[in-house]
């Protein structure tokens, strides 16, 4: 197991934790329940793949609890991946491995659907999004289509995080149903955030059946307690965990480069938008999160730095030696295919390559500028929708590099702030769990601890426009969209 540093000051506090249950890993969090300060954590990794049997899942969970991670916890609560298929029979046995966000798959399968229910405003009006291949209820179509054998064992459908709170509740004799909230819920392809419930025909045409779902718990509900008096908390889907854990605020926009890209931001009322560009999630308040998401993010910038030979420090140090434009080198970095915008068998385009330009400096430039070009157009898309765009709050595993966050405030056309690293998931979903702990109207107020702030500056205006132009052109020649 791989240990986070551990402090054992717990001095009579009420603790909470928080489990990110990521595609890559388990993290745990164990904080104050009213200050928010992390005072232990914990983590174990997944196995990598777009489909993986949730067992797994719960072997990481265990393994990372080692060592007393939950000594002296009062409440408990999970931040899944989005998204994920969990099909069980009647036992409640894993029928097969769980289809991933990022299992592309069921690509023609969100075209049939899109298609079946009379195109994107149909969807859009019923529940607020396109199907994607990364949405649950495409990958359910899927397994109807090409696996009926299992998929006429199937019974009932949950999700990532719901399956892993049910299966604590199980273990700790606790479990009474399976439940999920509205944010992760909101994700599926058939619940609607506007209207606040599911809608099972969009299921049945999916799956051509009916299926059992879990039910919507309220934001401060517990899902339930072990035996042992844990409280286990309603949990949520991992964007929205992270959006708790940031405390935002209106006009805070976050800009996520983990394994996927996404830009979401807290709103209080749905958005309607029929580009399909941005998904009218709910938020683990009792809101809105209308947010963007690509397949393609941090590992544009580890592809890039192993096509250089180099490793990430000496990417940025290449990258912040070229100009803005990177001397007219534009990448689309459709590297794993895309969501958004929605080509699910795209590759990678480099584009404007001379032999003047092509230098590492300006292939590093070009790996960064994409990757976040990429994350405008979430950004913008909110500005079209009228959202507030005060300033961008940059997260995840890339947002350490020193030419993302230079680059990306010019790009972003806003001030960038950086929090201080912290598993933001994790942190949120602890901070639900102190919520459902304390009966109180509102989450707890946990302060946000910035890590650095970089402004605007106007004498780059031109030429990031100019970088973002030319990546949108690109997109449009190349692909259409």
């Amino acid at each position: 197991m791989d240990r986070a540093e551990q402090h054992d000051v717990t001095d009579g506090r009420t603790l909470v934790a928080g489990v990110d249950s990521s595609t890559q890993s388990t993290k745990i969090v164990v904080c104050d329940a009213e200050t928010g300060q992390v005072v232990r954590a914990a983590r174990a990794p997944h196995p990598d793949g777009t489909e993986v049997h949730p067992d797994r899942w719960w072997e990481a969970f265990e393994q990372a609890c080692g060592d007393g991670v939950l000594d002296g916890v009062a409440a408990i609560a999970v931040g899944g991946q989005q998204h994920g298929m969990v099909a069980l029979d009647e036992d409640d046995t894993v029928v097969r491995d769980a289809l991933l966000w990022n299992d592309t798959r069921s690509a023609g399968a969100a075209r049939d659907l899109t298609s079946e229910l009379g195109g994107v405003s149909a969807w859009v009006d019923a529940v607020g999004l396109v199907p994607v291949a990364s949405f649950t209820v495409t990958k359910l179509r899927w397994l109807a289509e090409h696996e009926p054998d299992l998929a006429e064992r199937v019974a009932r459908v949950v999700l990532p995080h719901d399956w892993l709170t049910g299966r604590i509740l199980q273990q700790g004799n606790g479990f009474e149903r399976w439940s999920t909230d509205r944010g992760d819920a909101s994700g599926t392809g058939y619940w609607s955030a506007a209207d606040g419930d599911y809608r099972l025909d969009l299921l049945d045409r999916a799956f051509g059946r009916t299926l059992e779902v879990p039910e919507v718990l309220s934001p401060a509900q517990a899902a339930g307690h072990t035996a042992e008096g844990l409280l286990v908390a309603a949990g949520t889907g991992d964007n929205m965990g992270a959006a708790l854990g940031l405390t935002l605020h209106p006009g805070d926009v976050v800009v996520s480069l983990g394994t996927s890209g996404t830009v979401f931001t807290p709103h209080g009322s749905a958005i309607r938008d029929e580009t399909g560009a941005i998904a009218g999630f709910a938020d683990a308040t009792g809101h809105h999160l209308p947010l963007m998401c690509t397949l393609n993010a941090a590992r544009v910038l580890t592809a890039a730095a192993s096509m250089l030979g180099v490793d990430l420090a000496e990417l940025d140090r290449l990258a912040l030696q070229a100009v803005p434009g990177a001397g007219g080198l534009t990448l689309l970095p459709y590297l794993d295919g895309e969501r958004t915008p929605d080509l699910p068998e795209a590759t990678g385009t480099l584009s404007g390559l001379t032999r003047t330009n092509a230098t590492p400096e300006n292939l590093a430039r070009a790996a960064v500028e994409g990757m976040l070009c990429n994350l405008v157009a979430g950004v913008d898309a909110l500005r079209d929708h009228d959202v507030e765009v005060g300033r961008i709050l940059l997260i995840g595993g890339a947002a350490a590099s020193r030419a993302v966050r230079q680059i990306a405030q010019g790009l972003f056309r806003a001030p960038v702030v950086v929090p201080a690293p912290a598993e933001y998931v994790g942190v949120g979903a602890a901070r639900q769990a102190a919520w459902a702990l304390s009966g109180e109207a509102d989450p707890p107020t946990w302060a946000l601890a910035i890590d650095s702030e970089y402004a605007v500056q106007p004498s780059d205006e031109q030429a990031h426009a100019d970088v973002v132009a030319r990546y949108q052109d690109l997109v449009s020649r190349t692909h259409g969209v």
